[in-house]
């Protein structure tokens, strides 16, 4: 079975280049604080939508709907955010990464690997807790917690990179 490679960068590869290293709104991920504050709002708004969603899901009420509707658009600002802040390096595709890229890249989806895989263990014992204890069925916490888990498995090498990217560089300044 033969493979073709490709020749370099697509137009979408170039355009999602350009896109992400795009520093016009470079002040709102320029620190470290700042990039940990971005990273603790995209949370929190994952948090609640994934609230609202199960909401929406275990209840006949239609407000929880309406309450995922709202946290959408903020969530979706806070993730450009995060993207911006990493350069795209979870969303670009390889041939346009660098090797210390790729290298990171790597490194962070292996240590948010961990970090799921706790998590998952964490949500094992709180499922297992709650029908060994008889405060809750399995049955009644196995959506919730298995979603919980999805999306934390999908967003966290995302976290991950916001929380371990370097500041940039200063611009060295001309010294004559």
């Amino acid at each position: 079975m033969t493979t073709t490679r490709m020749a370099g960068p697509t137009r979408y590869d170039r355009r999602m280049f350009a896109l992400m290293n795009d520093r016009r709104a470079s002040a709102l991920y320029a620190t470290a604080t700042r990039r940990r504050t971005a990273v603790a709002a995209h949370v929190t708004l994952t948090a609640a939508g994934l609230a609202a969603g199960t909401g929406a899901y275990a209840s006949d009420r239609v407000w929880p709907a309406f309450a995922l509707l709202a946290v959408v658009l903020p969530w979706c600002m806070a993730t450009g955010v995060l993207n911006a802040a990493t350069r795209g390096l979870l969303e670009l595709r390889t041939p346009v990464l660098d090797e210390r890229q790729v290298a990171e890249r790597d490194r962070v989806r292996a240590r948010a690997h961990r970090l799921t895989t706790f998590l998952l263990a964490v949500a094992l014992g709180v499922v297992a807790g709650g029908d060994w204890t008889g405060r809750a069925e399995a049955g009644t916490l196995l959506v919730p917690v298995l979603a919980t888990v999805f999306v934390a498995h999908w967003l966290m090498p995302l976290w991950v990179a916001g929380l371990t990217v370097r500041d940039e560089p200063e611009p060295e300044s001309e010294l004559f």
